[in-house]
């Protein structure tokens, strides 16, 4: 669209004094009505607007669906995956088999050191094999000695090999080397990984937006919307980013772990398997009570979003009526709820790390006691205890970890389950396969027996049919709820009609891109939008690519030239975020420079004139006529004598076209118009039993 003062396909048309989003001005839903929708529809869902209350989570959160949906988008780059996965294997094997090659270090230090003290048994004969002393310990009563001997190698009087003991640790050394090397390469494509996972699912969020519909906005507070887009998003990054790598190496660790345990001792293996189960039923009960806090944290986390940004963006009335303190109230009240749920959920999570320390430990000491008798008996050696020990503490190392990390891993995939819910939303009707493409615009506009309604039981729009003839100004007025506003919105495709259709130079709007349509369009807003930029800048807005000279020329044709010919930098003004640095007026006269750079062949104008003082009103009301020549208009206007030029005026009630004509036609119809105009023009100063003079306006007898 050429310009709908910075609103996009699907953005809402015009927000509230609070800043709430709520789409058209009149005769959509009421907030209370989309409040009560939303509550049978989804449980948690906050109200809406600044004074909207909110709940805590009743629906526990979907944990494994979501869970798998969310890893279920690295699979784009599955290549990198299965990379990532074999240099796993590959540096956990290396590192799981060093506490073996250590053990085996132990035996020859443990080995020498015994040889050592053999050869120092008096009466000793010369070259004494071990089994000959293992013998004279058994004859002399030392049968616990001889046990431990026999499953030695110690040979008497040699002492420590440090060669071979010199080997020994530098393989040792090689394999932990190596494995680290390996274990950085995959943390370095783990990141590329997670990272452009992340970058896409943003991108799949902000299309997304593009293509939801306007009624979307209509529900969702801002600040709630934002929050989904950026912290809930942000709580994914960083969740994947550590836990991914630490949940492929904990579990790869167990599996190396308990396989060399195994071949060391199964007996010593089935009395580490113990914490096995003991760990995973402890988790998952703490895990099931932290689940539905983590649930509410984020969801308490949008709903305070939504509420600073609404109560902030709305600041002045909050004040003006006195809501100061209520709304202080307010945000104290959901501060304390989502410190309430943030609390809870890592403290309940938090219990999960000491819990599985402590069954890690108990089995440390049962492995310990065991393995050491099994010394004594010499049915094991000292380095295969020292190396069966160490892998105890490396198996029961990557479970505390598994557990440590659920408490991330479960509010990553509670912020997942709320994006996915964005991208689950209903999207607006795609665009035709095979669109019609409209090149040449005269700019006629009909609508043919148009009906449509917010909602199904409550019809807004019924059997309507209008004309709007190339170059004419067609105005729209009534009462509020009539719908004004909603009319310009089906033109623009904001919603769908429920029947009839609505054509642009005889082709059926929904045959054609709604880009394609909306390029065709321009649209000035009773609430200015201008971006953070230079005043040249938001003036080509309207049409990127456009020239210096047609910038400039927009600008003397739309009264923005000399005002900024005023400015210090003149062109080259920066207009902050929120544009208090120009005026109301000043700000209407740059989105009108902006659609008149873009040169549409339909306008439309909504209230453009309805919040700047009676001089602006003058110069806006110059530039608006000169926007509007050769161009199909139309105008919503509550002031009725912006529009007494206009070729046609349609008189709206409950969305019905009741009158319709030019101003002296209507006025001397004496209907609603006759009664609007009345009501606004000589009202507060004529008697009570005089009218309206139907040709002049003035104030005449009745009767």
């Amino acid at each position: 669209m050429s310009d709908v003062n910075g609103h996009t396909d699907g953005a809402a048309v015009s927000p509230a004094p609070d800043g709430t989003s709520t789409g058209p001005v009149e005769s959509g839903p009421s907030d209370a009505e989309m409040i009560k929708r939303e509550a049978r529809s989804r449980s948690g869902r906050h109200g809406h607007g600044p004074w909207g209350g909110a709940g805590p989570a009743e629906k526990a959160l979907n944990f494994g669906p979501s869970a798998k949906r969310l890893v279920g988008r690295l699979a784009p780059q599955r290549g990198k995956v299965i990379a990532v996965f074999l240099l796993s294997i590959a540096s956990i094997t290396l590192s799981v088999i060093g506490p073996k090659i250590l053990g085996h270090a132990t035996n020859i230090i443990f080995d020498g050191f015994i040889g050592a003290q053999l050869g120092k048994i008096p009466n000793l004969p010369p070259g004494a094999t071990r089994d000959q002393v293992i013998a004279m310990l058994r004859a002399a009563g030392q049968n616990n000695f001889a046990d431990l001997l026999s499953g030695m190698n110690a040979v008497p009087g040699v002492g420590i090999d440090f060669h071979a003991l010199a080997v020994v640790l530098m393989w040792v050394v090689m394999l932990y080397v190596t494995s680290s090397i390996l274990m950085w390469a995959q943390g370095y494509i783990l990141n590329y990984i997670v990272q452009g996972a992340v970058l896409q699912l943003r991108a799949d969020v902000e299309a997304k937006l593009n293509r939801l519909p306007l009624k979307y906005f209509d529900k969702q507070p801002r600040g709630e919307i934002l929050s989904r887009v950026t912290n809930d998003i942000d709580n994914v990054s960083q969740s994947l980013q550590q836990t991914m790598s630490q949940i492929l190496n904990s579990v790869l660790t167990v599996i190396g772990v308990l396989v060399m345990m195994f071949v060391i001792s199964p007996v010593l293996a089935v009395i580490a398997l113990i914490a096995v189960p003991l760990s995973a039923v402890t988790a998952a009960q703490i895990a099931k009570r932290s689940q539905k806090k983590f649930i509410a944290q984020w969801r308490y986390t949008g709903d305070l979003n939504a509420q600073v940004e609404e109560a902030f963006t709305g600041h002045s009335l909050v004040n003006v009526f006195g809501h100061r303190r209520a709304a202080e109230k307010q945000f104290a009240d959901k501060n304390a709820a989502l410190y309430e749920a943030s609390f809870k959920a890592q403290f309940i999570s938090g219990i999960i790390m000491p819990a599985m320390m402590f069954i890690g430990n108990l089995t440390y000491v049962l492995v310990a006691v065991v393995g050491g008798l099994r010394v004594a008996s010499g049915s094991m050696t000292l380095g295969d205890v020292q190396a069966f020990i160490q892998y105890s503490r490396q198996f029961t190392q990557p479970l505390s970890q598994l557990a440590s990390m659920a408490n991330v891993l479960q509010s990553g995939v509670a912020s997942a389950e709320r994006v996915f819910e964005l991208l689950d939303e209903t999207e607006q009707t795609p665009d035709p396969e095979h669109p019609v493409t409209v090149t040449a615009t005269r700019g006629r506009v009909e609508f043919e027996d148009v009906s449509f309604s917010y909602e199904a039981d409550k019809p807004l729009i019924t059997d309507l049919s209008l004309v709007a003839e190339p170059g004419h100004m067609v105005a729209i007025v009534g009462p509020t709820g009539a719908g004004k506003t909603t009319l310009v919105n089906l033109i623009m495709r904001f919603y769908e009609l429920d029947r009839g259709r609505i054509t642009l130079d005889g082709t059926d709007t929904t045959t054609m891109t709604r880009d394609g349509l909306r390029s065709k369009i321009g649209m000035v807003l009773q609430d200015t939008w201008l971006f953070g930029g230079t005043i040249r800048d938001n003036i080509a807005y309207g049409r990127p690519g456009a020239s210096e000279q047609e910038i400039l020329a927009a600008a003397r044709a739309t009264y923005v030239d000399r005002f900024v010919r005023s400015l210090p930098d003149g062109y080259d003004t920066v207009i902050d975020e929120e544009a208090s640095n120009i005026s109301a007026g000043q700000k209407q006269l740059l989105t009108i420079a902006r659609a008149f750079l873009a040169d549409p062949a339909l306008l439309i104008l909504d209230e453009a004139t309805s919040s700047v003082d009676t001089r602006t009103e003058v110069l806006v009301q110059h530039a608006m006529a000169a926007l509007r020549t050769n161009r199909t208009s139309f105008v919503i206007a509550h002031r009725l004598s912006t529009i007494r030029d206009a070729d046609v005026i349609l008189v709206m009630e409950q969305g019905r076209i009741v009158e319709q004509g030019n101003h002296a036609q209507l006025l001397q119809r004496r209907g609603a118009y006759f009664d609007l105009y009345n009501a606004q023009f000589v009202a507060p100063t004529a008697e009570p039993d005089t009218e309206i003079d139907t040709a002049e306006g003035a104030a005449v007898p009745a009767g």
